[in-house]
């Protein structure tokens, strides 16, 4: 059963395209009031006013934040914080791949710094307006991706020694699991769920930083992958459901809790990246700003 989202505020990161776009689009759908925080003022703005037209839902907000960039989220957290009086599900799906290494304004591999540190600090800078929501959900973009990972170099985060795109992305989309986990412990006395997710191998622009060739590939192969709308519906389904009402901690794929990886259920592990993570945002408590 899904709830009545009329009038829930319900806010989605990287939501100009791909999964971000078609879950915003959906839940527009169900009258919920949606913000959009997208870096590029132009496609957030196209987004928007297209979301507006297939849906006739008017309440549809643009936000600009670089997510890549803790000044950004500090500057844009503050705001909004400022702005709004709560949110009732906090949507974190922005992510991306890179082909050759990158750094981020704060040094940070541009991986770890958008699909990692965006999510952390993100939330962070945002809990206290879903502590004053009505549903207090959290819901958090991950990626079966993180199988593929068996082992993590404490020494070398930032892979300063051997970058490869898809371990990188993976390794990033294993640490979101992670937050997923240690939030959610953290919030249990607080009725705020958190949850992840696996959005299937999605037909999007999932890979357009990549390399040439991993760019080639997902182009070859986007017409055999699951569409976008699919690949919101899980998303949808943790933001707007009552099945989950009492359901946090959990890894979802196809709107069911699924299995995840030994190492992914490795607390001391999760607990040693939200600790490093803690000390590169120089944070001195989780959530109070």
């Amino acid at each position: 059963m899904i709830y009545n989202m009329k009038d829930k505020v319900i806010l989605i990161t990287g939501a100009n395209s791909g999964i971000g776009k078609a879950t915003a689009e959906l839940l527009a759908k169900k009258q919920a009031t949606i913000y959009l925080v997208c870096r590029n003022q132009s496609k957030g703005e196209t987004a928007r006013k297209e979301i507006i037209q297939k849906t006739g839902n008017d309440n549809i907000h643009l936000r600009i934040c670089d997510l890549s960039s803790m000044e950004s989220i500090k500057e844009y957290g503050l705001k909004l914080r400022a702005e709004l009086s709560h949110i009732d599900v906090l949507i974190n799906n922005a992510g991306a791949m890179f082909g050759s290494r990158l750094e981020s304004s704060d040094g940070l591999e541009m991986t770890f710094a958008l699909n990692h540190i965006g999510y952390f600090l993100h939330t962070h800078y945002l809990l206290d307006l879903v502590r004053k929501g009505e549903d207090k959900r959290i819901v958090n973009v991950s990626s079966m991706g993180h199988k593929m990972i068996q082992k993590i170099d404490f020494d070398d985060l930032q892979f300063q020694k051997n970058y490869k795109q898809m371990y990188v992305y993976c390794q990033s989309k294993l640490f979101n699991i992670y937050f997923t986990q240690i939030l959610a412990e953290r919030l249990k006395e607080e009725n705020i769920t958190v949850n992840c997710l696996h959005p299937g191998v999605i037909g999007s622009n999932f890979g357009s930083g990549g390399s040439t060739i991993f760019k080639t590939l997902m182009s070859i192969a986007r017409p055999f992958l699951t569409s976008t709308k699919k690949g919101a519906a899980t998303s949808v389904y943790l933001a707007s459901s009552d099945e989950v009402n009492d359901i946090s901690g959990a890894y979802f794929d196809k709107c069911k809790i699924a299995s995840i990886t030994p190492l992914a259920k490795d607390r001391d592990a999760a607990h040693k990246i939200w600790n490093i993570s803690m000390e590169m945002c120089k944070l001195k408590e989780y959530g109070k700003v």
